[in-house]
């Protein structure tokens, strides 16, 4: 999956034809065997648009690419959903964790609404697997993508792990053991906590007992840590293991939005909240906001006034128009390094839908 910063970039891209793909798929057998067909039956579709309003010499490169595409695609592994975006000089294919409408789209710029409203709507979290050898995840839903930048995955080269314990007349090779194990983790522990430095996010650690004990010992990510789970998964798959992190970290996730609606109603009665879009606007205009709680449904089309601080009805005209102000809200306090939380429909009905509390 992309993440913000690209889907923003390739969303930014103009270029007519630019050819948008979005079909269902299935993760596994035998509901995935229709996926090609009904892949290739939408590029067909969107070939035949090319051809008839073109030349075909004039959308070879568009139709090449495309083709293109489709043999790269990995039949065997993918999710919810597959997009296909092509034009003359750009190709990109995703797997999407989320179902979307099978569409063929024709246009100026690639149809990315869809995939940045699922994305700025999704809690992105990090999965740390403990073992002689660590590995770390970043995650969506039960979507997990490997980090494979060293130092991850991280080895375990000390007594007991790749190095042998030392034997002989009074060495207390268990205690050694421990030690070395505690050693290794805080070296892990600081690669995860440079990461989190960079970007935090919340973090499911998963381990046998004895690792996770060692590790909460030694951790400076307490705060972060909204779960953990216990056993030995140094070798589950990514699919498999993404199945069983997913509700560690939802468990973890609805404390932190009880805890969050705690903060709300602290800050409104200390006068450090706003509440409603334009309200919630100027706060993160003005580089204040420490929480977002937001209703996951909620969207708002509106322009952005030429000084960027106010919100105005929606002309559908020109950059300052905004088919949704939510996504931007969202993108910003999370660029900022705020919180985000995401409610069901008419949970936030006395905030108008969203809420922030303002730093003090």
């Amino acid at each position: 999956m992309l993440s913000r910063s690209e889907l923003k970039a390739f969303q930014a891209k103009s270029a007519y034809p630019s050819v948008s793909i979005l079909a269902p798929t299935h993760r596994t057998a035998p509901a995935n065997k229709a996926d090609p067909i009904k892949v290739k039956n939408l590029v067909s579709k969107a070939i035949a648009r090319l051809q008839k309003e073109f030349k075909k010499r004039e959308v070879a490169a568009v139709v090449n690419n495309l083709k293109e595409l489709v043999k790269q695609v990995d039949w065997q592994h993918t999710l919810d959903g597959l997009a296909l975006f092509a034009s003359a000089t750009e190709s990109l294919a995703v797997n999407l964790p989320f179902k979307v409408k099978p569409r063929a789209i024709v246009d100026e710029t690639f149809a990315t609404r869809d995939l940045v409203y699922a994305l700025n709507r999704a809690v992105p979290y990090r999965v740390l697997v403990l073992g002689h050898t660590t590995y770390f995840y970043d995650a969506w839903t039960t979507v997990l993508e490997e980090h494979t930048k060293a130092p991850f995955p991280f080895e375990h080269r000390g007594p007991g792990g790749a190095a042998k314990l030392p034997g002989g007349v009074g060495v207390n090779r268990s205690a050694i053991r421990d030690e070395a194990m505690r050693k290794y983790f805080r070296t892990v522990d600081e690669a995860v906590a440079k990461i989190q430095k960079a970007s935090p996010l919340p973090l499911v650690v998963v381990g046998v007992e004895r690792n996770l004990a060692f590790y909460r010992e030694v951790t400076s990510q307490q705060a972060s840590i909204v779960g953990m789970l216990a056993g030995n998964h140094e070798k589950t798959a990514p699919l498999a293991l993404g199945k069983l992190v997913w509700p560690v970290f939802e468990a973890g996730a609805t404390v932190r939005r009880t805890e969050a609606l705690v903060q709300l109603d602290d800050a409104v009665s200390a006068s450090r909240h706003a509440s409603g879009i334009d309200q919630v606007w100027r706060a993160v205009v003005g580089g204040k906001v420490r929480v977002l709680l937001v209703e996951k449904n909620f969207k708002y089309p509106a322009d952005i006034s030429p000084e960027g601080d106010r919100l105005m009805p929606f002309t559908g005209n020109g950059p300052a128009a905004l088919d949704d102000v939510v996504d931007e809200v969202i993108e910003r306090v999370m660029e900022a390094g705020g919180e985000v939380y995401f409610y069901g429909e008419d949970d936030l009905e006395v905030h108008q839908k969203i809420a922030v509390v303002v730093r003090s």
